[in-house]
């Protein structure tokens, strides 16, 4: 890597912590390893961070809300939660939060960093391509800056989500056709599993919600196949 990517490393097992954080540094990154949530939402604000890794149970403050916190402040750096539950519903409460990956322990610290590269790929190559401006219905859509825009007033500006930007840019792509759920799953998630299923699942429940504005637009279901977004015939 020829710039040190940042990452804000939170976990309260302190042999853990420091086994992660000197592997990161080992492998090109600069890791700040905060052991509570407290500490971390702390160092959040003082830094600029490319990505955060964040063990849920942890003293003071969970991972859940800190990462909660970080979105309010930062809606489109990405989220890695490390946890040693396996609950579907505590995984999938990880998505609904904006979470763009989940490891449950024991895991390898060579599959965290190759979650985290691929991650970072994602969000480096959309950072590279030029602006993509959609129009649909009422609304324009900028890939580039995040930006969902009703009747072109900014004031009615949505920043959106890293994943929900992915996600809304394929159905866009795709617009009065069907996005095949497994093509989009392996496109944005990497892996179509039960999990990352889930979470895309809320994912469109949100964008729905975005769009909701224009009665014209609609992104449905295709049973056993995947979505549509439905946009008036001149888009």
């Amino acid at each position: 890597m020829d710039d040190k990517l940042k990452i804000l490393l939170c976990e309260d097992d302190e042999n853990l912590g420091t086994l992660l954080s000197e592997y990161l540094q080992a492998k090109g990154y600069q890791a700040d390893l905060c052991p509570d949530g407290e500490v971390g939402y702390k160092f959040f604000l003082k830094n600029k961070y490319d990505i955060c890794v964040l063990d849920v149970m942890m003293p003071k403050k969970d991972g859940f809300t800190l990462a909660q916190e970080i979105r309010q402040a930062n809606a489109e750096i990405p989220i890695i939660f490390l946890t040693a539950k396996q609950l579907k519903e505590d995984i999938l409460e990880g998505f609904k939060i904006g979470a763009d990956d989940y490891i449950t322990k024991p895991f390898s610290m060579e599959e965290l960093v190759f979650r985290i590269e691929a991650i970072l790929r994602r969000v480096r190559g959309k950072k590279t391509k030029e602006s993509t401006m959609y129009n649909i219905g009422r609304f324009t859509f900028d890939t580039q800056k995040q930006l969902l825009t009703l009747d072109n007033d900014p004031s009615k500006a949505t920043k959106l989500t890293t994943k929900e930007n992915e996600l809304l840019a394929l159905l866009c792509a795709h617009s009065n056709e069907i996005l095949q759920r497994d093509y989009a799953l392996k496109t944005i998630w990497i892996d179509d599993n039960y999990f990352n299923a889930r979470s895309m699942d809320v994912y469109i429940t949100k964008l729905r919600k975005h769009l909701k504005p224009d009665s014209q637009i609609e992104i449905i279901n295709i049973h056993g196949k995947g979505y549509k977004l439905i946009v008036p015939d001149e888009q």
